[in-house]
């Protein structure tokens, strides 16, 4: 299901969010991830794209250009974790990040989820309006880390 989202005051400066994967400017995401992201740096361009096509993805576009870009890999039944958020440096300090968590938790197939998680090192306040918090048991939660990905 594709889903486009428009809010009034966004959509009155050009701006939509879309989950159609066929917009997405895979070019512009695997830059900024590779390039520009502390969490992604390195990431083989083949990797990111199977991420994609295995993910729900959610673009912001302006005028059809790619500006913004989230992941989200989940069950769409119980689980959901949002990864590879961002929003190109100069459209940023306009809610388009945002507008872009906002439309992630209410999309409806995401709806009545048991959990969302996601890793941040720095946008802790921007989750926290969504009700993000830090892991309630941390002691639960285990993780096999690798972040230098190897080509395959």
């Amino acid at each position: 299901m594709t889903v486009i989202m428009n809010d009034e005051a966004f959509e009155k400066k050009g701006f939509k969010i879309s989950t159609d994967k066929n917009l997405l400017n895979v070019d512009v995401i695997y830059d900024y991830l590779n390039n520009e992201s502390y969490w992604a740096k390195g990431i083989p361009r083949q990797k990111m794209a199977k991420a994609i096509e295995n993910s729900m993805c959610f673009g912001i576009y302006l005028n059809h250009e790619q500006v913004g870009f989230a992941r989200v890999v989940s069950d769409n039944a119980t689980f959901a974790y949002i990864c590879d958020v961002f929003v190109l440096p100069v459209y940023r300090g306009k809610g388009l990040s945002k507008w872009l968590i906002q439309t992630i938790v209410k999309h409806p197939d995401l709806k009545g989820l048991r959990r969302w998680s996601l890793a941040t090192l720095d946008a802790h306040n921007l989750y926290n309006q969504f009700g993000f918090s830090p892991l309630s048991r941390p002691e639960n939660w285990m993780e096999i880390f690798t972040p230098y990905i190897k080509p395959q």
